[in-house]
């Protein structure tokens, strides 16, 4: 049972799931993300469940829930870009096939791409 002021994270989410994506979208605005994505020549030529966009933060979630399947890394996500707001509308979760494909359209340049800017232009 919570304290008085405290405030219990529903649906058996921790809250450490929300400050990661935090700290995600924090490091990697959508507004990099994007470019990133034009300049790779990655942007999607059709409205899919899964835009380029979402695909590259899923990438970077992976990393944070490593123990986790794909599934569960992609409601995860999801989730925790709806609590703050950058994700509107309902949502079912792709299976791990669709995921799979998805980071397969979005290649390996984008990614390099990504961390060439933030890590090694930091440097």
């Amino acid at each position: 049972m919570p304290r008085v002021g405290q405030v219990k994270v529903s649906d058996g989410e921790r809250l450490t799931d929300r400050i990661a994506i935090g700290v995600l979208t924090s490091m990697f605005p959508p507004a990099l993300i994007d470019e990133v994505i034009q300049r790779a020549g990655r942007v999607e030529q059709r409205h899919r469940l899964l835009p380029a966009r979402v695909v590259v933060y899923f990438t970077l979630a992976m990393c944070l829930w490593a123990d986790e399947g794909y599934e569960e890394v992609a409601r995860l996500l999801v989730g925790g870009l709806q609590h703050m707001a950058r994700w509107r509308g309902d949502w079912q979760v792709p299976s791990s096939g669709a995921l799979t494909q998805a980071r397969a359209r979005l290649g390996g340049g984008v990614m390099k791409m990504l961390f060439e800017r933030v890590c090694i232009s930091s440097v």
